[in-house]
């Protein structure tokens, strides 16, 4: 039987800032949750995306509750200060160098935040008990499984990039630590997540820029890849509840269970905006995997998971949120074509 949600807890929230992260932080504020946000504003991208999402979060009525620290996952002092200080109750890891294809150029950057950034969270979650972790996980953990949907008790020891290999790594670390320790420990494999504040580096927000400013994109397979294109609120929904239920050591998919093909997700954006991207075919590089499917039993039965966006209104909500953000620039790019 599934425990009724604990309102009003301590919660450390890692990579608060970002694209998924800022959107956790704002769905356990709205329930009345205490949230310490961690985050070292990393310039893998424009980092002032990252202080605008923290501006929408300080003026939240519910920003009193909130209080966001400066500073790297791999600093053991600061964690153990902050562990400390705050005594959190369970701790939600989402800080991580993301990317697929920038991990085959930088491999040691990801093996050190990725794991080592683990590692230090779990060390010092033990140093104070803090019972509970939930992390950060990726589909691009099963590679190019045959087998699909993709389900949790694949081998998943076959990555196609540094970046897949360094979260596999992470998730059995956190085996450890619950094997060794008793620490409840949720690895949560997210899908293609896309929505509001999405990360600039990834192929939903890249179209919407190819369109607007007329850039080229790299398409790559002619856009014959499926992948589970999943709405940032159902996947807030599944990382809000994971950190409601302590479930042991579990691996857990989180996506929508309905692939899309890559090719369809475009058009989709390309009918609202009202115009073409600017697309350069390209072959399908091998750090890419041809398809994703999630296999969202697990989560159904464990978390009472339950997407609610479909495709046509999460592709619609998003198209909504970037015309807002780009209006001024859509229409001076209009007027002067």
């Amino acid at each position: 039987m599934r425990r009724a949600p604990q309102v009003g807890r301590r919660i450390l929230v890692t990579g608060a800032a970002g694209f998924i992260g800022s959107h956790t932080v704002e769905a356990f504020l709205e329930r009345g949750d205490h949230v310490l946000g961690l985050d070292n504003f990393d310039p893998y991208y424009d980092e002032s995306r990252k202080r605008a999402n923290v501006a929408e979060l300080q003026a939240r009525p519910e920003s009193g509750r909130l209080l966001l620290v400066e500073g790297d996952v791999r600093d053991d002092k600061l964690l153990r200060r902050l562990y400390s200080e705050w005594r959190p109750e369970v701790i939600v890891h989402l800080a991580a160098v993301a990317g697929v294809r920038a991990s085959i150029e930088q491999p040691q950057l990801y093996f050190d935040v990725n794991v080592n950034g683990t590692l230090a969270v779990l060390e010092a979650a033990r140093e104070f008990s803090v019972p509970h972790v939930v992390l950060a996980s990726t589909s691009s953990v099963y590679g190019n499984s045959v087998r699909l949907p993709f389900v949790e008790d694949d081998s998943a020891d076959r990555p196609l990039n540094p970046y897949a290999a360094s979260k596999r790594a992470a998730e059995m670390l956190g085996h450890s630590y619950h094997h060794l320790y008793g620490i409840h420990f949720t690895a949560l494999r997210f899908f293609t997540v896309y929505g509001p504040r999405n990360r600039p580096d990834m192929m939903a927000y890249k179209v919407l820029d190819s369109i607007f400013t007329g850039k080229e994109l790299p398409l790559y397979e002619a856009g014959q890849m499926y992948r589970d294109w999943t709405y940032v609120s159902d996947t807030v929904a599944g990382v809000v509840a994971a950190a409601d239920h302590r479930v042991g050591f579990e691996v857990i998919n989180l996506g929508r269970g309905e692939p899309v093909l890559l090719l369809d997700f475009v058009r989709r954006i390309e009918e609202l905006a009202g115009r073409r991207a600017r697309f350069v075919s390209r072959p399908k590089l091998g750090s890419d995997a041809s398809a994703t499917h999630a296999d969202i039993g697990k989560a159904r039965q464990l978390l009472g998971y339950a997407p609610k966006v479909s495709f046509p209104e999460g592709v619609t909500r998003f198209w909504h949120w970037y015309q807002k953000q780009r209006t001024g620039v859509y229409h001076r790019t209009r007027k002067s074509a």
